[in-house]
């Protein structure tokens, strides 16, 4: 697509910020970095002084994007080594499916409605990625997710195309034995996070251990801000038994939302002394296979507790 001039530049750069936000979030796991890397890539096709001589404005913005993105993690891998605890990326958090069972609620909407969700800004995929380093993750995601050609990737992470390509393989196969095989349906995903939650709220240990996987993963960030978990729990009997504890046996009424958190159903938890908390879910075999829980409050900046 060629770059129109004037006004005509910046609705098409208003076209393309969704797919930005998407390249961005998923390199940096981070909204507020995305949307930096994004309107930094504005402000750079501004400065272009023959906008009209770019050819294919998709592919110049994700470029930019990507480049920008790829900067960004490589300073948060550096912050995150002095992180404490387990990081988890940055939800993003709307409101439940509409016409799903049981509570429903909605949390702010706006940036974070821009980004598109599906299953390549899974929390799932996410945290798999988070074990790729910065050039594996930036050349699977702009090769394998957003269709740019290797030789395009190579100007991003600065490595020759053949490299990319070895890269993006790796990246690949990495990801491939990491994740379930396919999404679970939304169906059977909302059906599971209603009886997580309603479990969790009454307690109930036994409902709680029936719709865990035996293996499954429960993780959690506070970033040393709030009190979360000092590392992963695994097994279904040990995250059960975890969670009513936390809980402290049943919940008071109101305090737990069904929402979408990063295009699956998710939980949204609302504290005693008004902590925010936000739980994706990952599925698979009809059991609830992992448990990220976000209570960060830098990474929930724009996470709002609904009304009932």
């Amino acid at each position: 697509m060629t770059v129109p001039q004037d006004d005509g530049l910046a609705r098409a750069f208003e076209k393309e910020r969704p797919r930005l936000l998407r390249v961005a979030y998923t390199t940096t796991g981070s909204l507020a970095e995305a949307e930096d890397c994004v309107q930094e890539s504005w402000l750079r096709l501004r400065r272009v002084p023959d906008p009209g001589a770019i050819r294919d404005l998709r592919g110049w913005l994700t470029t930019v994007v990507g480049r920008l993105a790829l900067d960004a993690l490589g300073s948060a891998r550096s912050r995150r080594e002095r992180y404490v605890g387990t990081w988890l990326p940055e939800p993003l958090v709307e409101p439940a499916v509409a016409g799903t069972a049981g509570t429903a609620g909605s949390a702010v909407p706006d940036p974070a409605e821009q980004v598109t969700l599906d299953e390549s800004v899974s929390m799932a995929l996410l945290v798999v990625l988070d074990e790729l380093s910065p050039a594996q993750r930036t050349a699977f995601l702009l090769h394998d997710v957003f269709g740019l050609s290797f030789e395009r990737v190579a100007e991003v992470v600065g490595r020759t195309p053949g490299a990319v390509r070895q890269l993006a393989s790796r990246a690949r196969r990495h990801i491939e034995q990491s994740r379930p095989p396919a999404p679970a349906p939304r169906a059977e995903q909302r059906r599971l996070v209603h009886a997580f939650a309603a479990a969790c709220q009454e307690g109930d240990l036994e409902a709680l251990v029936r719709v865990l996987d035996p293996e499954v993963t429960w993780r959690g960030d506070g970033g040393g801000l709030v009190a979360s978990l000092p590392g992963a729990v695994r097994g279904a009997d040990r995250v059960a038994r975890g969670l009513v504890s936390f809980g402290g046996g049943a919940l008071p009424p109101g305090t737990l939302r069904v929402v979408t958190v990063n295009g699956a159903a998710g939980l949204l938890l609302y504290g005693p002394e008004g902590e925010v908390s936000v739980a994706a879910f990952t599925v698979d075999g009809g059991r609830i296979t992992a448990i990220d829980v976000q209570r960060n409050p830098e990474k929930l900046t724009s996470v709002r507790f609904p009304e009932a």
